[in-house]
């Protein structure tokens, strides 16, 4: 079959992936409400198109955080790739490389951030959430330094993992054959099965739970790197990101995998934007799917966006 949009692949991933697997990525918290929403939002918005304006020649070209990028489209962290396919997130790395643009990389991710910076040139990001043990945080925040990452994106929405009901149906866990690449030798790259969600269990002991906007300010005594807030939602929390130094925001709901009934990130980002009022960039990430997503969203005033091999 030959594929002609993004949607299409949907099918096939659910015909060739585990359904323990499948259900991960395409699943979001509780009654996936916001899932669906995600994406219903885009359909409500309309364009009013003017006619007769000269498009023969279009530069789709645009500068992040002093990088310039061949279109405002880059790629969002999308944990455990290679539970997908064996090159992972070595394929995602060189993707971006070769389209000219982002790559987030997740702290879950099943290739480290040094084993993504041998893949080439290119530039990245690293997605970080906020351990217990400061010290591992910051020997994370240093290795993608090292590695050559160019800034962090600090995921803010997660202080205890969603309710993903298929994942607990399917007693979820990262399969033997792979870790969580990253935090090898800091005895927490592997997850056992358990009762509820393996990666339940993981969050919820390892992720810090006190985290507050002392902890943005902190990031920034350890790192020169410039901090994205991801997972911001509202006007207050803009203005408060902005205060504590945040370089950017991205407008987030963790791919509606965290708290159920929040709006769509379309829905949510106007406000984002006339609260921010140009002092930072405001990117969003959730739910898009074409073209003319992206133009909405760079309509309501992002100046970009990021997309997940999250269903």
């Amino acid at each position: 079959m030959e594929i002609t949009n993004v949607t299409e692949y949907e099918a096939i991933a659910k015909e060739k992936l585990p359904k323990m697997v499948y259900d991960y990525y395409a699943s979001g918290a509780e009654d996936q409400w916001t899932l669906k929403e995600n994406r219903n939002a885009f359909s409500r918005i309309l364009f009013r198109p003017r006619i007769l304006i000269d498009v023969s020649k279009i530069d789709m070209t645009t500068t992040v955080l002093g990088f310039k990028i061949s279109m405002p489209i880059m790629i969002a962290p999308t944990a455990m790739q290679k539970m997908a396919h064996p090159e992972g997130e070595y394929a995602t790395a060189r993707a971006a490389s070769a389209a000219g643009t982002i790559m987030t990389l997740s702290s879950w991710a099943t290739s480290s951030v040094e084993e993504v910076a041998s893949t080439g040139p290119g530039i990245r990001f690293f997605q970080l959430y906020v351990c217990k043990d400061r010290n591992v945080v910051a020997q994370l925040v240093r290795r993608a330094e090292r590695a050559g990452f160019k800034a962090i994106a600090l995921t803010v929405d997660a202080p205890r993992l969603g309710r993903r009901e298929a994942d607990i149906k399917n007693r979820f866990t990262l399969p033997p054959f792979l870790t969580l690449k990253n935090f090898e030798g800091l005895d927490l790259g592997k997850m056992d099965k358990t009762d509820d969600s393996g990666l339940a269990s993981y969050v919820a002991g390892q992720i810090d739970r006190s985290l507050s906007w002392k902890d943005v300010k902190w990031l920034q005594t350890i790192t020169s790197l410039p901090i994205l807030v991801k997972g911001v939602l509202t006007a207050e929390d803009t203005r408060l990101a902005i205060q504590a130094g945040a370089a950017g925001i991205i407008v987030s709901n963790h791919g509606a995998r965290q708290l159920d009934y929040v709006p769509a990130t379309i829905m949510a980002l106007e406000e984002v934007v006339k609260a921010a009022q140009g002092r930072v960039p405001v990117f969003l990430d959730g739910g898009v799917r074409r073209g003319t997503d992206v133009f909405k969203a760079l309509a309501l005033g992002a100046s970009g966006i990021f997309v997940s091999i999250y269903i």
